[in-house]
């Protein structure tokens, strides 16, 4: 994957500003919990108190809560409330507030910031306690009279009308503040959380007796944070659907680069590439390859990005809610690592086998349907559709294995998610019961951990994916590093603008890439041009081997192959084959009309070069007896039309282009005799000036040649005019003797 990392640069700023989106959804996402956790905790539990400091209380409720705080938390208190009476300036907004104004002093609420709120909530939260603890005391004459024993006062023999508080607020200070101690030490062990959860109902109590509308307040809190939670949710929405086309816009270019990389890098491929990667091969790392990458793109962008921001915020706020119950996480964290690399370990190898088992499958399914007729032709139908299956079995048998293997993940995944519910709930109860943890902590916690959870599942979907991607991308990569064999030079001649085609061929070896030994040896001649240089030689001479030096398809291992006085390696590539008109011994035919597969050679050819070229290749007869003409379709590699008809069109192509040499490679095979012979007049006629270079087994072709060349393993063993080879060259005289008689050859 890290070889073709550089096909992202050009959508690195999308890539940010979809990891900025992945950002802002995972905060989203982290914030849900803890808003459900409000609403458990506050809007329900707590009636839609906040928290313990009320916006208002009563003169007093005031004066029996600072009888349990110390000196410093009483003037901090009153600091931050003012006292209103009936005659404030706003006295008439604030009776319709707290409707008990009328009736006695109150004491409001300064505007104060977050800090302070939570600075004075346990201090009010504590005192509130003490004060419903005492009221419940003075409900219960034995427990009273267990207090004031503890006090040195006999409380059961209180005046008639005189509460517990009356009698605190007589004590001495230093009773008092024994009073005080012994009531913080009480609610010590309790979370400030704890404390004003326990002190709501008084909260709410002390608004109940302000005349406010306490379940009002309740319902207000839970549409807000619902509200708010609904956004949030709408923003992770909104999130989620920008980060899919971002990500796939990404994938979708950075694939469009990769395949037009390759498809150019082959195009530059010599026929020593190509002798390294099949055909196959090639498709399969073309489109097959590539979309692998692509989806793992699009994966890395919405899972790896965003699973470590969620699952680290997840830690951090989890550990907040809850330090005591953060074992329970790591416990999963290692159970579910252990379960991911035990499942990468065995699908791993089975990865890399499934990309060369489709490059099979693609083989066989390639040869079976170019190659039909022969199949039918030796009744081997059978045979083939048993290689065939064998291939289709092993990729199946290997893909449902590797599915199995993934197939296990989730169901373990969700044992593994239902077994952290159930562990949380059993401990996070206990806490609950302990006063040491809110219910909606608890259910926030579980929130939080199924969080991490879901992000090492995604991270895990990616060990699953990425094995395969990367050996896909591995083998695009090897494609991409093939340098070329055959490159253009850094400071390339030029042919002469009055360049004629002269061929030479000066002391020329070839040797295959990798091979032993050469299979051309010292090669010499010339041709020239308005001459036509026949190449003959029995099968496996090297006649084909030699022509396709001319225009660099392979290149010379020792000595040099020159037009016009030019080594053709030291001009560019596409100079060189404007030069030269190649007809391959298969006439190869694109998809399309006859028309735009003649003018495959110029575009801009006119109509009249065209038909004349049509009828000098001896193909304007068939075309002529075709319902739309030129406009005929060719259907792809030109199957509907036969041998013959595809060596007169491909003849004709290369005759539109006009260049200075032709080299045919034994494009006259599928011709019968006639056709043969008034094709090669017209070519004679047309090609005058031209240097051609024909490689044929038909002496009756190349026996009016003006220099035939003659190979035999390799070696030119006779040059001359077929009179000449006759009389001098044994190996010529064989191969002529064997196609035509003493009478015919004379």
């Amino acid at each position: 994957m890290v070889r073709l990392a550089k096909y992202l640069k050009p959508y690195i700023l999308l890539i940010v500003v979809a990891i900025g989106l992945l950002f802002v959804q995972a905060m989203a996402d982290l914030a849900l919990p803890d808003y459900m956790s409000d609403i458990i905790n506050v809007g329900i539990q707590q009636g839609g108190v906040e928290t313990a400091v009320p916006q208002a209380i009563r003169q007093s409720e005031m004066d029996k809560l600072t009888l349990f705080m110390t000196a410093d938390e009483k003037a901090t208190v009153l600091q931050d409330y003012t006292l209103t009476d009936q005659n404030a300036a706003d006295y008439a907004k604030l009776v319709k507030t707290y409707p008990q104004l009328a009736s006695e002093p109150v004491y409001v609420l300064n505007s104060i910031d977050q800090a302070e709120t939570d600075r004075l909530s346990p201090i009010m939260g504590k005192a509130f306690l003490a004060v419903t603890g005492v009221n419940t005391l003075m409900a219960d004459p034995s427990k009273l009279a267990q207090m004031g024993s503890a006090m040195g006062v006999d409380l059961s023999k209180l005046p008639a009308g005189m509460d517990l508080f009356t009698v605190l607020q007589k004590l001495p200070a230093a009773a008092l503040t024994q009073i005080t101690s012994a009531v913080n030490s009480k609610f010590a062990s309790m979370s400030d959380s704890m404390i004003v959860q326990s002190a709501a109902s008084s909260v709410k109590a002390e608004y109940a007796a302000l005349g406010m509308n306490t379940n009002k307040l309740q319902s207000q809190y839970v549409i807000r944070i619902g509200a708010l939670m609904l956004l949030l949710t709408l923003v992770s929405v909104t999130c989620t659907i920008a980060v899919g086309f971002l990500s796939a816009r990404v994938a979708a270019g950075a694939s469009r680069d990769i395949r037009q990389a390759l498809f150019r890098h082959v195009e530059n491929f010599s026929k020593t590439e190509f002798d390294k990667f099949s055909t196959a091969s090639l498709i399969t790392r073309s489109t097959n390859d590539v979309t692998q990458v692509q989806m793992v793109i699009i994966m890395l962008i919405r899972m790896v990005c965003y699973a470590p921001i969620l699952g680290v915020g997840a830690v951090i706020r989890a550990v907040g809610k809850s330090p005591s119950m953060s074992w329970l996480i790591g416990l999963a964290v290692v159970v579910l690592l252990g379960l991911v690399l035990s499942v990468f370990s065995v699908a791993l190898p089975k990865f890399k086998i499934i990309q060369s088992l489709i490059d099979r499958l693609n083989l066989v399914t390639r040869e079976n349907l170019s190659g039909m007729m022969v199949i039918r032709a030796f009744n081997t139908q059978k045979f083939e559709e048993e290689r065939f299956d064998k291939a289709n079995v092993d990729l199946t048998q290997t893909s449902l294995f590797v599915n199995r293997i993934m197939v296990i993940m989730m169901p373990m995944m969700m044992f593994l998610m239902s077994g952290l519910s159930l562990l949380i709930i059993w401990v996070g109860a206990h806490q609950v019961a302990n006063s040491s943890m809110q219910v909606g902590d608890m259910m926030a916690f579980m929130q939080y951990a199924m969080q991490v959870v879901m992000s090492f599942l995604m991270l895990s979907i990616m060990f699953i994916i990425l094995p395969r991607a990367s050996v896909s991308a591995t083998r695009i990569a090897d494609v991409l590093s093939v340098a070329p064999s055959i490159v253009d030079p850094q400071e390339p001649q030029h042919f002469p603008a009055d360049s004629q085609g002269k061929v030479q061929f000066d002391h020329v070896s070839f040797r295959y890439p990798g091979a032993e030994e050469d299979v051309l040896h010292d090669i010499n001649f010339t041709a020239l041009p308005g001459q036509t240089t026949a190449i003959i030689g029995s099968t496996g001479s090297g006649k084909s081997t030699v022509i396709n030096l001319v225009p660099r398809f392979y290149d010379v291992t020792e000595g040099a192959i020159r037009v016009d006085g030019i080594d053709i390696r030291e001009v560019n590539q596409s100079e060189l084959r404007d030069k030269i008109g190649y007809i391959p011994q298969r006439g190869m035919l694109f998809s399309g009309t006859i028309e735009s597969n003649l003018r495959y050679a110029d575009e801009n050819a006119s109509v009249e070069t065209i038909e004349l070229a049509a009828s000098i290749a001896q193909a304007h007869e068939f075309i002529s007896t075709m319902p739309d003409g030129m406009n005929t379709e060719i259907s792809q590699g030109g199957t509907n039309v036969s041998g013959g008809q595809k060596q007169r069109l491909a003849i004709a192509r290369a005759l539109v282009k006009n260049p200075p040499i032709y080299i045919f490679d034994d494009s006259f095979s599928a011709l019968d005799f006639k056709t043969d012979a008034a094709l090669r007049k017209a070519l004679k006629e047309k090609t005058g000036q031209s240097t051609v270079i024909i490689v044929a087994q038909r002496i009756s072709t190349i026996k009016n040649a003006e220099q035939i060349v003659v190979l035999e393993e390799g070696r030119v063993v006779g040059i001359g005019t077929h009179k000449q080879l006759m009389d001098t060259c044994e190996t010529y005289r064989e191969i002529a003797l064997s196609q035509l008689s003493k009478e015919e050859l004379a």
